[in-house]
């Protein structure tokens, strides 16, 4: 059997504004396991980000269980959890999240600034990741100088250059046109396909199904059944 990267048990997260309450997430049970791309869908408010920030220990649950690796991430404290995220877990965002004075190189390299690898196997593991998105010629090039889906591609690298357990994706391809879609869609499942790396991603791209290894669906906080789930995917 697989290992269970991630897995949460019964969570449930309410946001409190003033003395009302704002169910976000209902009684969420996930098995994630490794090797695996599961790819979360549901509309704008239906709790994806939500979810994605308690695995990344970015926002603690109001109850149950998120273990990611064996490790209850809800438990940790905050200095724990900024070094397990740097080792551990890589994120996508929408917004590529790029600095504009720093080269594509020098975005992708940042990540490893905090750890204890000389310049040289730095500058490795940075040409390595930038070749693993197609784009090691450019590594001299500056955001501005790059289009949106390879500022994206840029962004996956700096993700997966600390080699973490996790990549999580929260709506990649949210700023990117049809094609530049679907590009990044195919080299996030190349990299699950060929490297193996458990993918998490949210998204209410209807395109993103197709290049799943699981589908799940998210609406109103609630976790539809993979029943349903296979319904909906059509």
């Amino acid at each position: 059997m697989s290992e269970v990267i991630v897995q949460l048990q019964g969570v449930t997260k309410i946001f409190r504004r003033d003395h009302v309450e704002i169910p976000a997430l209902r009684d969420i049970t996930l098995e994630v396991e490794a090797g695996t791309f599961l790819v979360l869908m549901g509309p704008s408010g239906s709790g994806k980000t939500t979810l994605l920030n308690l695995i990344a220990g970015f926002d603690r649950p109001t109850s149950g269980i998120v273990r990611v690796g064996g490790l209850d991430v809800h438990r940790m404290s905050e200095d724990e959890l900024s070094a397990w995220r740097n080792r551990h877990i890589g994120f996508v965002f929408q917004t590529f999240n790029l600095i504009p004075v720093l080269t594509a190189f020098e975005n992708v390299e940042l990540p490893l600034l905090l750890t204890r690898l000389s310049r040289r196997e730095r500058r490795e593991h940075v040409l390595t990741a930038l070749r693993l998105v197609g784009l090691a010629e450019r590594a001299d090039h500056y955001p501005r100088q790059l289009s949106g889906g390879e500022e994206q591609r840029v962004a996956i690298a700096r993700a997966i250059v600390t080699d973490p357990t996790l990549l999580l994706a929260d709506e990649p391809t949210g700023n990117l046109d049809a094609h530049s879609a679907e590009s990044v869609l195919a080299l996030l499942r190349e990299l699950n396909e060929q490297l193996q790396k458990t993918i998490l991603l949210v998204t209410h791209d209807v395109r993103a199904a197709r290049y799943a290894r699981v589908f799940r669906r998210l609406d109103k906080g609630i976790l539809l059944s993979p029943d349903a789930d296979q319904e909906a995917r059509g």
